[in-house]
């Protein structure tokens, strides 16, 4: 039987990530995500229900997390899910939490200063991605010029 292990998450970050390194030298952070589920109940209700996700990410992913995930910011996650067991020190019991192990990131929002597609509201201080130099419109491409069809050309020859 095939089996499969896939998440993908949209939340917001819980406090700003603190990237670690091993001691071969492999980034790895840690980051809380908040994912809110809006829902109505039958007598008409309103609802909203928070769930909070541990997840791990490494190498390239963490130093960008690392730099860009700050507090409050949204942020897209796929994943795996990964299940850690250790024994408390203190009790001697067993303990185990599951988490995710991210695969891949993508910052969500926008820009300093502006609105963000998916946030609807400003975010300070925050950047979707590395700044880049301000892009120059493309110079208009050149006209093509066509010669017109000689007049005793047949329709056929024409080539529109």
């Amino acid at each position: 039987m095939a089996n499969v292990n896939k998440v993908i998450l949209i939340g917001n970050v819980t406090r700003d990530p603190e990237v670690k390194f091993t001691s071969k030298g492999s980034a790895v952070t840690d980051i809380g995500l908040a994912i809110n589920r809006n829902y109505t109940l039958d007598n008409g209700e309103k609802r909203e229900e928070t769930t909070f996700v541990d997840v791990e990410l490494w190498g390239r992913l963490a130093e960008i997390a690392g730099e860009y995930a700050k507090k409050g910011r949204p942020i897209y996650i796929e994943g795996r899910l990964r299940m850690d067991t250790w024994e408390d020190k203190a009790s001697g019991q067993k303990r185990s939490r599951m988490k995710v192990v991210g695969e891949n990131l993508q910052l969500l929002g926008g820009r300093t200063g502006g609105p963000g597609p998916s946030s609807g509201g400003e975010h300070e201080g925050y950047e979707s991605a590395p700044a880049a130099a301000p892009r120059r419109p493309a110079p208009p491409a050149p006209q093509r010029q066509v010669a017109p069809p000689p007049s005793d050309a047949p329709d056929d020859d024409i080539p529109f």
